[in-house]
């Protein structure tokens, strides 16, 4: 094993689509998976009203770790930490927004709910600044990384 050089662990935020969200949700951890896109040492994603939310607003000290796996012997993992921040300015959501749709063609969870139901709650547009990361890997990928992530 090794740890990832920063242009690694960057390379596998930019290229995963998925992440577990850490937090700590009334003093116990918390781990949940995202959609997500990260740009400029900070990952943006979205949310209906819930638990993550909550635990998040009362605590925002969190973590995304993030990987690509070939086989037991082949991975690669990232672990960023950072502060959780709701976006609420409507031209920056709308724009978060956009950039997560176009990543992810598809309607998510969230926007499905939402085109259902007109009385749905509105998402939370969310990002995490990340100070600190690192990354650990075990193998060569045969292919790299975007092999393993497309």
């Amino acid at each position: 094993m090794r740890a990832l050089a920063e242009e690694e662990v960057l390379e596998l935020l930019r290229t995963a689509k998925i992440g577990r969200l850490g937090c700590i949700d009334n003093g116990e951890p918390y781990v949940v998976p995202i959609n997500y896109f990260f740009e400029a040492g900070v990952v943006y994603s979205h949310s209906l009203p819930g638990r993550k939310i909550e635990a998040l607003r009362a605590h925002p000290v969190a973590c995304l770790q993030v990987d690509a796996i070939e086989d037991d012997f082949h991975w690669r993992s990232a672990l960023v930490y950072g502060n959780f921040e709701e976006v609420r300015v409507p031209s920056e959501r709308r724009s978060i927004l956009q950039s997560l749709l176009s990543r992810f063609p598809l309607l998510t969870p969230v926007e499905s709910v939402m085109a259902q139901d007109a009385g749905a709650p509105d998402s939370i547009v969310f990002r995490i600044r990340i100070d600190r990361m690192t990354g650990m890997a075990e193998g060569e990928m045969n292919g790299g990384i975007n092999a393993i992530l497309s």
